[in-house]
């Protein structure tokens, strides 16, 4: 559950003080018009909040990890793109009712889709694995603009502040949201069993996740998604929502079903659905992320 506007966040001086600039920076870009600040608050990502934060350097960091023989320009040219997409990502994130009204009118697409919709008749559970690639939540918005009711698990932020207005981002784009963690996890786990339908994001380290090969590298990921999906017999299914032509429109596209197996297998199939999104359009996933800990 998202926390209520009486909770007073716990935090540092330097949480707080980070999560007034950021306000004032989307309270800022959200007097300008849609079409006008999703573009903007990019490129002030990619020139002032990235390198501020360090997320050029991670991103090209990462970069080098993962292709190494990649010439430094085209890094730091791919690195400075990401950046912006991500600020794209938060100010689109932050523009309800705009931006989900505007999610009606994207394409919706795949191979997955009539299983999709034999699942929504039948009251089937189903669980659509993704990443941080284009923009999830777009994918999300369009779902629930179509008659579907797409709730989501989500990875609280470390700073608390930033973490009680996102969450309501997430709110806006449908309900329930839940936190990892012992309460969220048996809530999300009630509304699977109950026929649900939730959204997964597994690009992201977990301590105790399998070790997998993602990019060519190991990284610990979370077998969570899989397990559930065979225990409470969901629908798994790899969802995407790839930005058109650097502009504010998306092309969401369900891929075909994942068979269920075993979990390790499962997981497989969605890391390498997601890596070949990424080899296609290397700019719209999150370099950012402090994805690989395993050898590094």
């Amino acid at each position: 559950m998202a926390a209520k506007e009486t909770d007073a966040p716990q935090g540092t001086a330097a949480d707080w003080l980070t999560d007034k600039l950021l306000r004032g920076f989307i309270g800022g870009a959200r007097l300008l018009p849609y079409a006008t600040r999703i573009p903007a608050f990019g490129k002030l990502t990619r020139s002032v909040i990235g390198p501020l934060a360090g997320y050029g350097k991670r991103a090209q960091a990462n970069l080098t990890y993962v292709w190494p023989d990649m010439e430094p320009p085209a890094r730091a040219a791919l690195a400075a793109k990401v950046c912006e997409n991500a600020g794209r990502v938060l100010m689109e994130n932050y523009s309800n009712p705009q931006f989900f009204a505007r999610a009606s009118g994207f394409s919706l697409s795949g191979p997955g889709l009539p299983a999709l919709e034999e699942a929504r008749a039948a009251g089937r559970p189903v669980i659509a694995v993704t990443g941080h690639f284009g923009n999830y939540e777009a994918a999300r918005a369009k779902l629930n603009t179509s008659g579907y009711h797409f709730g989501g698990l989500y990875r609280p932020m470390a700073n608390a502040f930033f973490n009680q207005h996102y969450v309501a981002t997430m709110e806006a784009v449908g309900r329930p949201v839940f936190p990892q963690g012992r309460k969220g996890t048996a809530a999300f786990i009630r509304h699977l069993k109950a026929g649900g339908m939730l959204i997964i994001l597994h690009d992201v380290h977990a301590w105790r996740g399998e070790v997998i090969e993602f990019m060519g590298r190991p990284a610990r990921t979370a077998t969570s998604a899989a397990e559930m999906a065979l225990r409470y017999d969901a629908l798994m299914v790899p969802l995407y929502a790839t930005r058109q032509n650097g502009g504010l429109d998306y092309a969401i596209e369900v891929e075909a079903p994942i068979p269920h197996s075993d979990a390790l297998t499962m997981t497989e199939a969605a890391t390498r659905s997601l890596e070949d999104r990424i080899e296609a359009d290397p700019d719209q996933w999150f370099w950012i992320h402090r994805r690989w800990k395993v050898s590094r």
